[in-house]
């Protein structure tokens, strides 16, 4: 995984940053202030996929989509404030079942948005269907076992 760009607030460099390691309070290496926490899901593909579920400390959080889903696209804002919220305890990744079938069929996903939540590659719980803001969180954290 190279990382995300990630643009400085106060010099507004580019940094790359890895989010795998969510709280590891990075700094630019422009200007050494810190950069901005969170930046929404990451996308994972068919190479990726496996080495993020074997490399994270955290629970992963996986939502399966498609472009032309609605029910996606309204979810979609959902996920994006989840994880800046929880970018240091949970990771938010995005597969995308249309660009990436392989891994949509080795799950089973047969309904979209399908979330799934993995420990390692060890899925714990799964969700189907959009869900508002309030019930992600306590879904998650159900799952998790907080």
């Amino acid at each position: 995984m190279d990382g995300l760009i990630v643009q400085c607030r106060a010099c507004g460099a580019k940094n790359r940053k890895n989010p795998l390691k969510g709280a590891d309070n990075p700094v630019c290496a422009k200007c050494g202030k810190p950069l901005p926490r969170g930046g929404g899901p990451i996308p994972l593909d068919e190479l990726g996929f496996e080495a993020v579920l074997r490399a994270s400390l955290v629970p992963i959080l996986v939502d399966f989509w498609a472009d032309w889903c609605g029910p996606c696209k309204a979810f979609a804002p959902v996920l994006h404030e989840f994880a800046g919220r929880h970018q240091d305890d949970v990771l938010v990744a995005k597969v995308d079942t249309e660009a990436n079938p392989g891994i949509a069929q080795r799950f089973g996903i047969q309904s979209i948005p399908t979330t799934v939540l993995f420990r390692g590659p060890i899925e714990v719980a799964r969700q189907s269907g959009a869900l508002p803001a309030a019930a992600l969180e306590q879904w998650v954290t159900q799952a998790v076992g907080k």
